[in-house]
């Protein structure tokens, strides 16, 4: 019996040395990896779009209208506005 326990005792000791030495392994190469990772607040943001042109009276003219409303197409089509500010831009142009 006192064979049995030294055994037990031995591979008690044993095991528990290795849980240590495989925690500290594993938190030394978790704190590398983090070292060699940006964190997240750091990464760069993309920038903001541009401001919204200032409205400008409307064109006289139909050609002066038609390519005041491609502009006005393209604006959209680049996000620089809204549809509300389209449509908006759209019928003064329009209504002139």
């Amino acid at each position: 019996m006192p064979g049995l326990l030294r055994g037990i005792a031995r591979t008690a000791v044993i095991e528990g040395t290795a849980t240590t030495v495989s925690n500290r392994v594993s938190r030394r190469q978790g704190q590398r990896w983090a070292a060699q990772q940006p964190p997240p607040t750091q990464q760069a943001a993309p920038p903001p779009p541009p401001p919204a042109p200032p409205a400008s009276p409307p064109p006289s003219g139909d050609a002066d209208r038609l390519t005041a409303l491609k502009q006005l197409g393209e604006l959209r089509t680049q996000g620089v506005l809204t549809d509300d500010e389209f449509n908006a831009e759209k019928a003064r142009i329009l209504a002139s």
